[in-house]
């Protein structure tokens, strides 16, 4: 079976994009804190990578195999970027001014689930609405759409918390009753 070319070619490029694929998400888990699942993962990921490198470096002769192996390898990092987004670990911080001062927005999103603190701003075009929004990333284009749904013109920035504590919604999530 290994003897023939094109079978070896599709081994060598789908190990490798699985290896890839797997190492992406241990990174992803490792520093999401995730250490007993980032060391399973590695333990797997280590014996694929061991194969294939192990094909490609028995057949160094064949340009093809070592093609493949570069090929897979990026492939495997769109594949494990691809799967982190659908897992969408972690949380997000969204924080938004809003371009009116508009005291519904914040409660709009409040029944809706998401974690919300707001307060009175000034811009350099008068009083605005800024808010702090906390929620889990799975949400974050629902979230999105919500906010320019209800203002177009709002102006977000978002990033990734490295640790939350304490606070009524986190307690929430972390019994399963986040219900957005």
């Amino acid at each position: 079976m290994l003897g023939n070319a094109y079978v070896m070619v599709i081994i060598i490029l789908v190990i490798n994009i699985v290896y890839v694929s797997f190492f992406t998400i241990r990174m992803i888990l490792t520093l999401k804190g995730q250490r007993y699942l980032a060391a399973l993962i590695s333990t797997v990921e280590v014996v694929i990578y061991v194969v294939g490198l192990g094909l490609v470096l028995d057949n160094l002769n064949q340009i093809q195999n070592l093609v493949a192996y570069a090929v897979g390898y990026g492939i495997g990092v769109i594949v494990g970027m691809k799967i982190e987004e659908k897992l969408a670990l972690g949380y997000i911080t969204v924080n938004v001014i809003t371009k009116e001062y508009e005291m519904e927005l914040p409660k709009r999103l409040r029944a809706e689930g998401y974690g919300v603190t707001s307060w009175s701003t000034e811009g350099k075009e008068g009083e605005r609405l800024s808010m702090t929004i906390l929620t889990p990333r799975k949400y974050e284009m629902k979230l999105y759409k919500t906010i320019t749904d209800l203002d177009p013109k709002a102006f977000l920035i978002t990033y990734e918390p490295k640790s939350i504590h304490g606070g009524f919604w986190v307690k929430a999530v972390k019994r399963g009753k986040l219900e957005t």
